[in-house]
């Protein structure tokens, strides 16, 4: 693995971990696609450092179970605009 990977896996891991960021917003901060976002910390990560690709996983766990909670809140809100329109 190169070595830029494993940093950008590395910081990828931090910034979900301090931010409690989804895959979709870390993806948008560093620009990269969600698929490598997932890549770097389900499969990069763990070879990496263990505890922290653990510590992630159960943020993107917590993520996932919410994220039906949080699509009901933005079509929510986009037919409130339309409605306000």
């Amino acid at each position: 693995m190169q070595n830029y990977i494993r940093k950008r896996a590395v910081l990828v891991g931090q910034h979900i971990l301090k931010n409690s960021s989804t895959v979709r917003q870390t993806a948008e901060v560093f620009g990269i696609s969600k698929s490598t976002v997932h890549k770097d910390v389900s499969e990069r990560l763990p070879r990496i450092n263990k505890e922290l690709a653990g510590q992630v996983k159960i943020i993107l766990e917590k993520n996932k179970a919410e994220r039906h909670i949080r699509g009901g809140e933005a079509t929510r809100q986009k037919y409130a605009a339309i409605k306000n329109k």
